[in-house]
């Protein structure tokens, strides 16, 4: 059974920074990507930010030049790097894995959320 583990979040002053990280357990054999998606109170979620296994990175316009995500195959972890961080990206940010084989299936499947508070 896969799982997801998050840790990092918390409670930042505007202009501040913080660093998620996401551990994944489980036999997985392979997966296409990792990342991070986020939801704010009454919103609905929004990617942040992606990294495929290959390295391939992908970001919400919103976070481009101040977040950067990273991965580590080898140990199924995905980090973001918030920086310059503003009271809108105030919300519970969620860790995923996309196409963990584990065999015999293939799934996506997320962590539990950490809250990310940042204020003004």
């Amino acid at each position: 059974q896969v799982q997801l583990v998050e840790s990092g979040g918390g409670l930042v002053q505007a202009g501040g920074s913080l660093r998620l990280s996401c551990a994944a357990s489980g036999s997985i054999l392979s997966f296409n990507a990792m990342g991070w998606y986020r939801q704010a109170p009454e919103k609905q979620r929004e990617l942040v930010a992606i990294i495929t296994s290959g390295g391939t990175t992908n970001y919400a316009d919103s976070v481009k030049g101040r977040f950067t995500i990273s991965g580590d195959n080898a140990k199924k972890t995905v980090y973001l790097q918030m920086n310059s961080l503003k009271p809108e990206d105030t919300a519970v940010y969620y860790c995923t894995i996309t196409g963990a084989y584990t065999f015999p299936r293939k799934a996506n499947y997320w962590g539990q959320g950490t809250q990310v508070t940042v204020s003004s």
